[in-house]
């Protein structure tokens, strides 16, 4: 078997001339021969904002770029049959296809209704402060551009828990709406903000039947429609975990599918919350490692200073390998975003290769490390910044040595704070498999590491093509291999490369 690596084929900044989706299915045939077994593809369903949404502020679930509504028939990336097109593509490529789910909360609602609610403290929703009153909010979602077509669900205020706009006042607040389903938020794992339900719009009440019902039934159309393998479950931290293992184990047993799943908890360096929700959803769904992206941040910035024997503490890949998402990066990372949190730049390559070069995880490679971005818009303190963010350096080659070296037993050398290393033995199925490597926050660095008698005798090269020097493996399997500073060098047997 291959080795898995997700490509999340998009980030925030993308243009919205509506190509993507078309570029996807030009492009699937290279990825899936670089190395990529599965592509997430970023929310398609219709925004708020129509042709210019990212596709975080849902409006309608069945929108995949069919109707014209808010503006726009097609979504930032195209239309519902380039959508359906670019899916069968990366299917004839041998890839997998991950959707973005987005049903935390709706937006951009059609019609105003007049609502009893109590206003709560931002910083403690658990606290309220005022007295029931009457606000006008967007909380009637009628879909006037798609006629019923595919449902004729009907949201309403009783939908949702929360909101964040009065229209009559023009007031902007978080208002805890109260409905049938009980005073208050839902039960959430993190106690972030009191209680940490309300993230943004109109915030889903999943405590009726009913949406919990409707989620179900599009779920089923979504899968039938697309065919997906697998999903990206949107800001789980902020929606009660009975509803995402309903929800999951619905779908996976009508469509027959144990199709993956991950969910968006972004907890940096709080690694009991990431445990605490996968022991809530009973390892249903996979996480992405936050923990360890925080390690990645920390280690780019603070250089040679960083202890690189310490980078998996307390990580969620060190503790729950088989629950763990690596990434170097996100939308949600990229510079102004706002979880904004990005890796140096001359560390991403060291950062890559921890990710997809270990036997644990499964790693996600993001889009601009790919392709490179450049992009303008205003900072956390107002100013315009423009941005340039380079692709990694040899991030193909990388992608390519998980494909086609890394397997096998694997053996650690983290002994050194500014120099570490590992190898992996690889295996019969994979002839020419077997790789060590090396990395430096520091000086130029060598150790000597086994990689097994299998490999006595053979002459090791440096696949990112930096040392001119040759390896060659003694009796004992061990040899003597070399990494610059501030680098990454990947040794393989000369002549596997083909």
């Amino acid at each position: 078997m291959q080795n898995g690596t997700i490509f999340q084929y998009f980030h925030w900044y993308l243009s919205n001339d509506g190509t993507l989706w078309k570029k996807i299915t030009g492009e699937a045939p290279r990825l899936a021969e670089m190395g990529f077994t599965a592509i997430w593809l970023p929310p398609a369903c219709k925004g708020t904002n129509g042709g210019y949404s990212i596709g975080y502020d849902i409006y309608d679930l069945y929108d995949l770029g069919e109707f014209d509504q808010k503006n726009s028939v097609r979504t930032k990336y195209g239309t519902r049959q380039e959508y359906i097109d670019a899916i069968k593509a990366i299917h004839a490529a041998g890839m997998q296809v991950y959707v973005d789910i987005v049903l935390n909360h709706k937006a951009g609602g059609d019609e105003v209704e007049l609502i009893k609610v109590r206003k709560v403290d931002p910083e403690d929703r658990t606290k309220f402060v005022s007295e029931p009153i009457d606000i006008e909010a967007y909380t009637k979602f009628t879909f006037p551009g798609r006629k019923g077509k595919y449902s004729d669900f009907i949201w309403d205020f009783r939908c949702f828990t929360g909101v964040d706009f009065d229209n009559k006042t023009k007031e902007t607040a978080i208002y805890s709406i109260l409905n049938d389903y009980g005073e208050g938020w839902e039960e959430v794992i993190d106690e972030e903000k009191g209680n940490y339900d309300y993230l943004m719009y109109d915030d889903i009440e999943f405590r009726n039947r009913a949406v919990v019902d409707e989620l179900k039934r599009w779920g089923e159309w979504y899968c039938e429609t697309t065919g997906f393998d697998g999903v990206r479950l949107d800001a789980v931290k902020h929606i009660s975990p009975g509803f995402e293992n309903e929800w999951l184990d619905h779908m996976r047993k009508v469509t027959g599918k144990e199709f993956f799943a991950v969910g968006e908890y972004w907890a940096p360096g709080n690694l009991p919350l990431l445990l605490k929700y996968i022991e809530a959803t009973e390892g249903r769904m996979s996480l992405f490692d936050a923990s360890l992206h925080h390690n990645l941040e920390a280690a780019g910035k603070q250089g040679r200073d960083y202890d690189l024997t310490t980078i998996f503490n307390d990580t969620l890949v060190a503790v729950r390998p088989d629950l763990a998402v690596t990434v170097v990066g996100n939308h949600d990372t990229q510079p102004l975003q706002s979880l904004e949190a990005p890796v140096q730049d001359w560390f991403k390559p060291l950062a890559y290769a921890l990710i997809l070069l270990k036997e644990t995880g499964y790693p996600c490679v993001f889009f601009p490390d790919m392709y490179g971005a450049k992009y303008t818009d205003k900072g956390h303190d107002g100013k315009d910044y423009e941005i340039y963010l380079p692709g990694v350096e040899n991030i193909e080659k990388l992608v390519q040595a998980r494909k086609r070296f890394a397997y096998g037993a694997q053996r650690d050398y983290a002994d050194y704070a500014n120099c570490i290393g590992w190898t992996r033995e690889g295996d019969e199925e994979h002839p020419g498999s077997g790789c060590a490597v090396l990395l430096s926050n520091g000086d130029d660095g060598f150790k000597m590491m086994e990689i097994g008698k299998a490999h006595a005798g053979k002459t090791f090269v440096d696949w990112l093509g930096k040392h001119p020097a040759k390896v060659t493996i003694d009796a004992e399997g061990k040899g003597e291999f070399h990494v610059g500073g501030n680098s990454v060098s990947v040794w393989i047997e000369e002549g596997a490369a083909g």
